[in-house]
This record gives structure tokens, C-alpha cells and sequence, in this order.
């Protein structure tokens, strides 16, 4: 029972001093205005929608532009119908006096044109997140509202100027609401944070995106929430990242990582942000195996070895030394070494090379068919006829050859010489190493490698596809060119209107393309004008490549703590990245940990300190009041079942016993596939077993309470 509810508010019975009518009133009639302006947004776009979607969708960038306008309205209208009031963050007063300014998930108006709600990420919200007492930005005070179903459950006031005081006393919290919403209870899903962000955190939201952009910062700083909220707020303030320019890739560490965030970017309004792993950007990788022995794993690590697909490839482009005599049925043509080079120069830098193979076979054939003076000759039927000599047809297949991309890679691990000649820097003990009874036998290792043959050689079937769909619109205009002509000589109007459709465009017009089969695009191919990766620290040089590879523009933000590298990282991020190919890299950091209480993070700094002593291990902000607790294996059951019988919400989860099974709330994970999320409970069962670093790791889980169990 609450001693005190309207539409927008539903207050506890433990907050009823928040309730005055000075304290509320204002934002009650905000909020009323705030709804009406909603429902009437709500019917606007529904209405809009419905008209795009009726409109002919026209060809080429027309059609594109279309489809385009109805994600964007379809994104837009899903966040409205999602939120309704709860939209609004909160509200900030300026300190030369007027009306509060209201800061919500999206910019709304009203139908004078009032704003209601700034966007979060527009330059005139920035304070409500990044307004400290030392650096208020002009602010008198800043209020945040807690959402429970829709109502305002609680809220609290920030002051920066003293006049405020009185005015804001009954509802002066400070810090303590916004720390006690930390140790909420969490979900399989990371939870709403953007009321909540911090000025650390706001100032790399808003930094700018030329360049690399290093987040370094310990468990509970935040990261991936800086990371997603970044994501989002670049979208909006740098027009050079939209959809149109290449968009964004966000790289996350596995896959119960990119299920647990994959709800953030909707939250804000981003649909159309590519989400994956490094497995994902390789056809059938997220099925690959660990490599197990740590020397093939060194030796893949090494971007030289990625490197090495080029000359690999280009052993498949090799110009013929010798001439020889084309026969044809109109003429004999001579073919020397200079045309061969002449055709092979029609291969333009950047096109794969199965998809280049036509562009040379192309102008392998104008190259004949100019040397024929003939004009009885029509150079149509002479093209097909030099398409028809086996010899010809054979020269060319030995001089650029059709590759499969896992035939390279597989090659390199099977053929000795073909690897000593590709990667000469190799030992010979280095060589025999690689060297594998079963080629195909893909680990994790070899993405990379799979990766850049992939992006180097492209579809093996592009040009057998390309013939067919060029078959397939010829047949079909040939079909369209004999209504066409049944049309008009059956056409009896006065005006012969049939006539008309002869006209060059329109004929072309009639030939619908998109009827016709195309390879369906790779999505993760990029190139991006933007890459986030999170968990950075953990990425090879050779899995540098393949992110790199997709971000031309070197714009990125990458994000990471050194000291949970689980093999290490001895360098700086500057000399990490250097090495990789990035030169223009600025670093930001955060220091405060809001998730892992401090009775937790007392016991897991001397574990990390230990193996890095130059971590950055954050200062936590909170204390839960509960201890670590300890005790043996066995009382692992009883542990879980005293722990839910308690909370009837919240998650656990198990590190150090897979044999454990997944249930609704327990989730049973290694240090690996734990990192990035986050945990009410954390059961560490013999810690002793892993390395520090997973042991940090493991421990930094917990948002409330750490249970460590040994044998």
C-alpha cells in the first residue's frame, strides 16, 4: 500500500516525505504533457508508417532509401510503444534560474514544438550525466527517477548550488539511492543502467571517434556499459558512422556475453547495430574447438602468418611465359606474354580474386577479339567462340585459378614447401609443427587465417553465379521483348499507347532484377566505419587482423583491462596496439568499481597483485555488509538451495564445476565464458585449480555475495 500514487508516481510507504506536493507537482504536470505528446507521437508515426510501406519501393538507392525510412519509423515507434513515461530519465535545473529541463531516452515535443524530453545524447543533456559537485556545468540541481512498472517508484535530488538546499531537503539522498540501485538484484539480461550513468563513464560516451579509442578499466567499471551507450550515442552525434556510411560492428567475447547485452542496444533505439564474435565472422567457426597445443596457438597468434595468405593467393595468378596460337572458326590469334600481363592488369586492386577472375577472362577476350580485323567477323559470336577453345579455356584455369578458401588454408598445414614458401621467416622444426594429418581440422586458431583467404579470395562460386544470373536476366528480357511485341501488334487504341513500351528505359524497367537469384550478402564482411570490441585484452595479433581488416577508417573503441588477460599482457595498450597497426590511439580509464562490493574486491585484489602487480584494480563504491564466505565442496548444493530459498529473485552462478547443470537462475560457466556478466551470487569451487587471473576473474562476478569452496 502506498500512501501516495497518481499516473506517473508510486510511492513506498518509506518514502512519503518525497511525496510533498512541492517536491512532485511540477513533475506530475510534466508528465501529463510528456503523455499526451507520446500518444499523439504514437499515432503520427503509426500513420507515417503506414503510408511508406504503401509506397512503390522503386529501384537502386530509391528502394534502399524506402526501406530505410520504414526501419527507421519501425525503431522509433517500437522504443515509444516500449518505454510510455518512463522514457524520462530525470530532470536538471539550471543555476541562472528558468524551467527544469527534462532528459529522456528520446528527444519528444509537444504540438506547440515545446521540448519535453532532450535526447540523451545531445549536447544540451550532457550535464545531467556528467555534472559533478567539483564541475557542475551550470546545473543547480539534478534529479533521477527509478521506474518500477511504468511509475515513478522513488527518485533523488543532487544539489550543486547551496540556495538549492532548502528547496530540495525533504528528497536529498545524495549518493545513497544511486548506490543502493547497484546492488539490485540481477537478471539473465543486463539491466537498464542509462538513468545511472556516471560522469567517468559519460565523458568516453562522448568522445569523439577519430582514431582508436583504448576504455581501460577494472571489473565493475562499467566497460561494456560505456561500450554500448557509446555505440548508441556515436550513431546519433556522428553522421559519418550511419547505416549509409558502413555502420557500426560491436565484437563481443562469446556468446552468453552478446545474449546477456542484447537487449541494451533496442533499449536506446539502436536496431541496427551488427553484434557478434570473432567466431561469428568466419562461416561455420563458432563450431571450431580450442587449439590444444600451445605451440601451433603461438605460432597462429602471429599476424605474419596472416600475412602469408597473399602470397599464397597470388601462387594462383601466375602470367604464362609462352605464347600460343587461339583457334577460332573466323581466325587464328596469337596470344603473347605482354597480352597476359595486359589482362591481368584488368584485375582492380581491392576485388577478390574469384570475383576479378571474370574482369580478367573479360579482357583476356577483348584483347583476341580487337586482334581480329575481320569486320565480317561479329564479335559476339567470335567471343563465344574463343570461350569454346579447351585450350584457351585450360590456359587461363592453370594462370588463375579458381580457390577455395579452406583449400588454401588447408594447403599451408599440409604442403611444406608451400608453407615454407609463403611464410619464409618459418624454422623448419616451426614448419613441421603446423604441419597436420587432417588440413580441415579447424580449431580456433585458424580463423584468422580462414578469415583473410576468405575476404582475399572471395566466393569460389561468384563467377559460376554471376554467369548464371546474367543467363537467367537475358532469358528473362528475352521473354519480356516477346509480350512486349504481342502487345503492340494486338493493340487496337487510336494512340498505339503499346508503343511506348519499347522505350529503352521502360523495357528495362519491366525486367524485374530482384526476382532473380543473388548470392546472399555477408553481413560481417564490412567494411564498418566504426568497430567496438569489448574484452579486448584477449584478441592475438592475428585476431587483429580480422578486425582491422573490416575498419578502413581505423576509427574504434576498444575496451579492456589488462590484468584479465588470460594469457597475458605485459605491454601498454599504445605498444599492444602499435604492434597490430594502430598508431593514432587515445586512452581513457575508469577507476571506480560500481558493481563488486568491497568485501569482495578485499579478497580478489591480492589474488590479481600478485600475478600483475601493476593492475588496475578499481576502488569499489559500496559495501554489501557480507562477508566472503568459505567452506568445502560438499555444501555446494546446500549453498544454492539456502541462497534461492532466500531470494525469490536474482542470479547465481557456479565457476569451477561443470558437471553442475544449468537451471533457471544457477548458470554453471568457466572463467572464460563468465567474463562480462555479472552475478547476485558467485560459488567459486577450488579456486586453486586456475590461474590468478581467472580466479580475479571468477571472483569480480558477484554483485552481492562471494561463496568460495575447496576440496
Amino acid at each position: 500500500m502506498t500512501p501516495y500514487a497518481s499516473a506517473a508516481f508510486a510511492l513506498p510507504a518509506d518514502l512519503a516525505h518525497k511525496a510533498d506536493p512541492a517536491l512532485i507537482s511540477a513533475d506530475e504536470r510534466h508528465f501529463a504533457a510528456i503523455a499526451d505528446a507520446l500518444d499523439r507521437a504514437i499515432a503520427d508515426l503509426s500513420e507515417r508508417l503506414d503510408d511508406v510501406r504503401h509506397e512503390t519501393g522503386g529501384e537502386g538507392q530509391a528502394a534502399l532509401d524506402r526501406d530505410q525510412e520504414v526501419h527507421r519509423l519501425t525503431a522509433r515507434l517500437r522504443t515509444l510503444r516500449r518505454y510510455g513515461l518512463d522514457l524520462c530519465l530525470g530532470h536538471m535545473v539550471p543555476a541562472e534560474g528558468g524551467e527544469p529541463a527534462y532528459v529522456g531516452r528520446l528527444g519528444l515535443s509537444d504540438g506547440a514544438g515545446r521540448r519535453l524530453l532532450l535526447d540523451w545524447r545531445s549536447p544540451a543533456a550532457e550535464p545531467f550525466f556528467g555534472a559533478t559537485h567539483a564541475h557542475p556545468m551550470g546545473l543547480a540541481s539534478r534529479r533521477r527517477y527509478r521506474w518500477t512498472g511504468g511509475r515513478v517508484s522513488d527518485y533523488w535530488d543532487e544539489v550543486f548550488s547551496t540556495d538549492e538546499l532548502a528547496a530540495h531537503s525533504a528528497a536529498l539522498d545524495d549518493q545513497s539511492a544511486f548506490i543502493a540501485s547497484l546492488g539490485s538484484t540481477r537478471s539473465p539480461r543486463m539491466r537498464d543502467v542509462l538513468g545511472t550513468i556516471q560522469a567517468d563513464q559519460d565523458a568516453i560516451i562522448r568522445a569523439g571517434s577519430r582514431g582508436a579509442l583504448v576504455v581501460d578499466g577494472g571489473p565493475g567499471t562499467g566497460k561494456t556499459v560505456v561500450a554500448l551507450h557509446r555505440t548508441a550515442y556515436l550513431l546519433y552525434a556522428d553522421p559519418r558512422l550511419g547505416h549509409r556510411r558502413g555502420g557500426v560492428l560491436f565484437v563481443g567475447p562469446h556468446q552468453p556475453y552478446l545474449a546477456y547485452v542484447s537487449d541494451v542496444l533496442p533499449s536506446l533505439g539502436e536496431e541496427g547495430v551488427r553484434t557478434c564474435t570473432l567466431r561469428d565472422l568466419v562461416p561455420g567457426g563458432t563450431g571450431f574447438p580450442d587449439e590444444t597445443d600451445p605451440a601451433v596457438a603461438r605460432l597462429k597468434a602471429d599476424a605474419r602468418l596472416v600475412a602469408a595468405v597473399e602470397p599464397a593467393v597470388r601462387l594462383y595468378e601466375e602470367r604464362p611465359t609462352d605464347g600460343m596460337e587461339v583457334e577460332t572458326p573466323y581466325a587464328d590469334v596469337w596470344l603473347s606474354p605482354d597480352d597476359w600481363t595486359e589482362a591481368f592488369e584488368a584485375a582492380a586492386p581491392g576485388v577478390p580474386h574469384n570475383v576479378a577472375r571474370d574482369d580478367v577472362w573479360d579482357a583476356l577476350l577483348t584483347i583476341l577479339t580487337d586482334k581480329v580485323d575481320d569486320e565480317d567477323v561479329p564479335v559476339d559470336q567470335l567471343r563465344r567462340a574463343l570461350a569454346r577453345n579447351e585450350e584457351l579455356v585450360d590456359a587461363f584455369d592453370r594462370a588463375w585459378t579458381v580457390v577455395d578458401p579452406e583449400d588454401l588454408v588447408g594447403d599451408l598445414w599440409s604442403v611444406p614447401a608451400y608453407l615454407r614458401r609463403c611464410a619464409p621467416w618459418l624454422t623448419p622444426d616451426e614448419v613441421r609443427t603446423l604441419q597436420r594429418g587432417d588440413p580441415h581440422a579447424w580449431t580456433t586458431s585458424d580463423l584468422p587465417l580462414l578469415d583473410a583467404a576468405r575476404q582475399r579470395l572471395g566466393d569460389p562460386q561468384a563467377s559460376r553465379r554471376r554467369r548464371r544470373r546474367e543467363a537467367a536476366l537475358a532469358a528473362a528480357a528475352e521473354e519480356m521483348d516477346r509480350v512486349v511485341d504481342h502487345l503492340v501488334a494486338t493493340d487496337d487504341t487510336e494512340m498505339k499507347v503499346m508503343s511506348m513500351l519499347r522505350v529503352a528505359d521502360l523495357q528495362h524497367a519491366l525486367v524485374d532484377e530482384s526476382a532473380v537469384p543473388a548470392a546472399d550478402p555477408d553481413l560481417l564482411a564490412g567494411p564498418f566505419a566504426h568497430v567496438v570490441v569489448d574484452e579486448a585484452q584477449e584478441l592475438t595479433d592475428a585476431e587483429w587482423q580480422m578486425v582491422l581488416s573490416r575498419c578502413p577508417s581505423r576509427s574504434l573503441t576498444i575496451v579492456g583491462d589488462r590484468a584479465q588477460a588470460r594469457h597475458g599482457f605485459t605491454e601498454s595498450w599504445a605498444e599492444r596496439l602499435a604492434r597490430v597497426g594502430l598508431g593514432r590511439v587515445t586512452q581513457m580509464t575508469l577507476t571506480i568499481n560500481y558493481r563488486t562490493p568491497a568485501e569482495v574486491m578485499a579478497e580478489a585484489e591480492p589474488v590479481i597483485r600478485a600475478a600483475v602487480p601493476d593492475a588496475n584494480v578499481p576502488t569499489s563504491v559500496r559495501s554489501s555488509g557480507i562477508p566472503v564466505a568459505h567452506g568445502a565442496t560438499a555444501e555446494l548444493h546446500h549453498v544454492l538451495e539456502a541462497w534461492l530459498a532466500e531470494h525469490a529473485e536474482g542470479t547465481a552462478c557456479v565457476i569451477g564445476a561443470p558437471e553442475l547443470p544449468d537451471t533457471a537462475r544457477v548458470r554453471s560457466l568457466t572463467p572464460e565464458l563468465a567474463k562480462g556478466l555479472e552475478f547476485d551470487l558467485v560459488v567459486l569451487v577450488d579456486p586453486e585449480r586456475l590461474t590468478a587471473v581467472d580466479r580475479y576473474v571468477a571472483m569480480t562476478r558477484a554483485t552481492q555475495r562471494l561463496v568460495v569452496l575447496t576440496t
